[in-house]
């Protein structure tokens, strides 16, 4: 290694060798700002590195010279390859000399912990290719020893061969010889708080939350958020966020021995760094104290000289020996394209898509066909626009809340969705070019209509998809997860999803929801109207190989088949004349429907037989929406009728999600029931008397308040009680990932979410498991 580039000493001409992030980091500490200290290891080792893996296998041989022209359409082969070449970097030695010139520059920071950013430049002349791409890579922690060092390096470099980044590669015409990935190196150090500055031209936004910023990154806080008019300083609007847990350098590392955090774990894969839980009086403080949030806020002010109106830096206060200090992190100057902010709503399905509007102000007058890769603008979709959703980029609802059906359909599809954006379609028009920002849920229009920035929304579409087909989930790579004993399962409803889904870390299927998944066979017609017809045994063939593509993909895992829940206002274009019940929250739903006209359950009981005859004994029954517990026991018999239960392994569960179950659990299992799954999302509208489809009311409708929690707590013990398995399948633990905290504690036996929320639901249930374990040592020990 010739040498470290040392961010006060970067010069212009060492801009690909130090990557970009390093490199407008060097600028502004050379200016006098507070910049975090560190240095780079330059693209150049990486190369060094790949020509000497010396590797038997032809696919790395070339390394860093081939090109690697894959089918990237074959996402099997393209996860294969992935996996090959990281495996080959993370089992290759790194040069001694590397890791003890890097180990000896930061032992001159005293700090036990230090975090690798990786910092992408792409050398190419290739027209459209934006060099902002650093999304595609992430940070890495490690403690301040050789052999961690040497890990982490290789962890690092190894992200460039991920399938993600593979897919992003090919797409944009790159080769590997085109890429220059550097690391920048810098302490960690513990944080008082930690967040963004974001400004542009309309305002400026800060995040803030309690220790390191990891936190925000990981999306397991929802900050403290403060609206700033940029030109008087004056805090226009300050939101409290939801920070249940923060993150701090665990200075066991190090050899000190502090008094130790409180219900604090070691975090997987960052094991210089502890997560502990707030207490509760700080969750409702606001981490920013007014000396500090005015820090930032000058500091914005004096960057604005520097780098335009547009800009985003990452912060954190430190904790010193004599006073605190605020220091720069990380900083992205203002992009060409110009943005003006359009619209804010919430947040219902992750991601930024840049793409045209199409607004459809009658949601009653939908069309056949939507064009591909549109943003569609609607006032509410109900779950008949199933079939119309598989092509657009993104979702624009003016009604709707977290839970709504768009919502749980951008979420399972993939889409990138904000809901409750009052007024969109009057402020949007069809043609307009917007951004829309899923994880903020905010709506941009772009200005302009010039190549470059066509090609910026290709970017940001790629950025945001893991996967060829951006409707589809992210396969995670399995070998590093921890073990965890509490069971992990996947909501689906979509065939089209299965191949990916089938290979998350999950048990099996918690949810597969009946109604969504024969929109696709129905062609716009009841179930009603084609028994009438005399087309019940097609209906019968077409809705049992539905449910045995779950069944063959999953077994012998098992699937857990929620039978029909539909509300007669949720279908208005299915041609059903049979139903004239009054439109309502409720309706005539669940089993209720089912003892007014048996008809269609009956159907699907026999659909399951098929299933069962075809040779596989994973699915099981969910019942949804049991308001009685005469309603179960009609549904029982109805089972035992069609000879379900014949077979062993069959269980007859129901869904715990209207409050009487409550009082009625123990007399539901002496009916038979087998196992129960609680619904947040009717759990809670009934709880608190709020319709979950009215986004307006989405500070009201929380499944976080003390009634829900102290609901789902019950029913876990009950269940316990009873010697019956309690699983939960409601968006409450995918949208607040703190309260897998509580439900890992009180012995739910198995959480079940969306394919988007596995891997981050995966690791908070390790964190959860880890933290118990860590409790009961130290009960033990003292």
């Amino acid at each position: 290694m010739n040498k470290l580039y040392w961010l006060d000493q970067i010069k212009l001409q060492d801009r690909a060798k130090v990557g970009d992030k390093a490199f407008y980091l060097s600028k502004i500490i050379q200016r006098g700002y507070p910049v975090m200290p560190g240095f780079v290891v330059s693209a150049e080792i990486l190369r060094q590195f790949l020509e000497n893996l010396n590797s038997s296998e032809s696919l790395v041989a070339d390394l860093p010279y081939s090109s690697l022209h894959l089918d990237v359409t074959n996402w099997r082969q393209l996860q294969q390859v992935a996996s090959r070449l990281r495996q080959e970097i993370l089992t290759a030695t790194v040069t001694p000399e590397w890791v003890s010139t890097i180990f000896q520059a930061a032992r001159e920071w005293q700090t036990s912990c230090l975090i690798l950013r990786p910092s992408l430049a792409v050398s190419t002349a290739t027209p459209g290719i934006n060099n902002n791409i650093s999304g595609l890579v992430e940070s890495v922690f490690c403690q301040c020893e050789p052999e961690a060092i040497a890990l982490a390096l290789k962890r690092t470099w190894s992200q460039i061969f991920r399938a993600r980044s593979l897919l992003y590669w090919q797409h944009s015409g790159i080769n590997l010889q085109q890429i220059n990935l550097a690391v920048l190196v810098q302490p960690v150090e513990n944080a008082i708080a930690s967040g963004l500055l974001t400004a542009n031209s309309s305002g400026w936004e800060i995040e803030a939350t309690w220790g390191l910023g990891i936190a925000i990154a990981l999306g397991e806080v929802q900050p403290d958020v403060y609206y700033i008019q940029p030109e008087t300083r004056v805090v226009l609007e300050q939101q409290l966020g939801n920070k249940m847990l923060a993150y701090s350098v665990d200075d066991a590392a190090s050899g000190t021995f502090s008094q130790p955090v409180p219900n604090s774990v070691l975090t997987p894969d960052r094991n210089c760094l502890i997560t502990y839980l707030l207490p509760e009086a700080q969750q409702k403080q606001y981490s920013l104290q007014e000396e500090y949030l005015q820090q930032i806020i000058a500091l914005g002010t004096q960057l604005v000289s520097e780098l335009g109106k547009t800009f985003t830096i990452k912060w954190t206060i430190t904790q010193q020996t004599t006073s605190d200090k605020l220091y720069i992190t990380q900083v992205s100057p203002s992009q060409s394209i110009s943005y003006s902010h359009l619209i804010r709503g919430l947040g219902a399905a992750g991601g930024r898509v840049v793409a045209t509007a199409l607004v459809i102000i009658n949601p009653q007058q939908k069309p056949e066909q939507l064009p591909k890769g549109v943003i569609l603008v609607v006032p509410t979709i109900t779950p008949d626009w199933l079939p119309l959703l598989q092509q657009v980029g993104g979702i624009i609802t003016e009604q709707g809340g977290l839970t709504s059906h768009a919502a749980i359909l951008a979420r399972e599809l993939g889409i990138t969705a904000v809901v409750n954006a009052t007024s969109a379609t009057t402020l949007i028009q069809t043609g307009e070019r917007l951004l829309l920002d899923g994880d903020r849920g905010e709506v941009f229009r772009i200005k302009g209509d010039s190549k470059e920035e066509m090609d910026k929304g290709r970017e940001e579409n790629l950025l945001s998809s893991h996967h060829p087909n951006p409707k589809a989930p992210h396969p995670a790579v399995t070998s590093h997860l921890p073990m965890i004993a509490t069971q992990l399962l996947v909501n689906l409803s979509q065939s089209t999803l299965i191949e990916q889904v089938q290979n998350l870390p999950v048990d099996g299927v918690g949810l597969l929801r009946s109604e969504l998944m024969v929109l696709n066979i129905l062609n716009a017609q009841h179930p009603n109207s084609w028994i009438l017809s005399g087309r019940q045994a097609e209906l019968l063939e077409l809705w049992s190989e539905q449910i045995m593509q779950f069944a063959r993909a999953f077994t012998p895992r098992p699937v857990f088949y929620r039978s029909l829940d539909w509300r007669s206002q949720d279908l208005p274009s299915l041609s059903d004349n049979l139903q004239s019940s009054p439109q309502s929250m409720l309706g005539e739903r669940g089993t209720f429907s089912y003892l007014q006209n048996p008809v269609v359950f009956e159907l699907e009981l026999k659909a399951l037989v098929n299933v069962q005859q075809a040779g596989y004994t994973n699915v099981n029954l969910l019942l949804p929406f049991v308001r009685t517990v005469e309603e179960f026991v009609f549904c029982r018999r109805k089972v035992e009728q069609a000879f379900l239960t014949d077979v062993v392994q069959f269980q007859l569960w129901m869904m715990a999600e209207v409050p009487s179950v409550l009082f009625l659990l123990p007399e539901y299992v002496r009916a038979g029931v087998a196992g129960i799954s609680i619904g947040t999302n009717d759990l809670t509208q009934l709880l608190l008397g709020v319709d979950r489809e009215q986004g307006q009311l989405a500070k009201v409708f929380n499944e976080r308040h003390p009634a829900v929690m102290g609901a789902i707590a019950q029913l876990i013990q009950m269940a316990k009680s009873a010697g019956i398995p309690c699983s939960i399948c409601g968006q409450a633990p995918a949208l607040y990932p703190e309260i897998i905290d509580k439900l890992v504690e009180w012995g739910i036996t198995s959480i079940s979410v969306e394919p988007e929320a596995v891997e981050r639901t995966y690791q908070a249930i390790a964190r959860a498991e880890q933290r118990l374990i860590l409790a009961a040592a130290r009960r033990k020990l003292h």
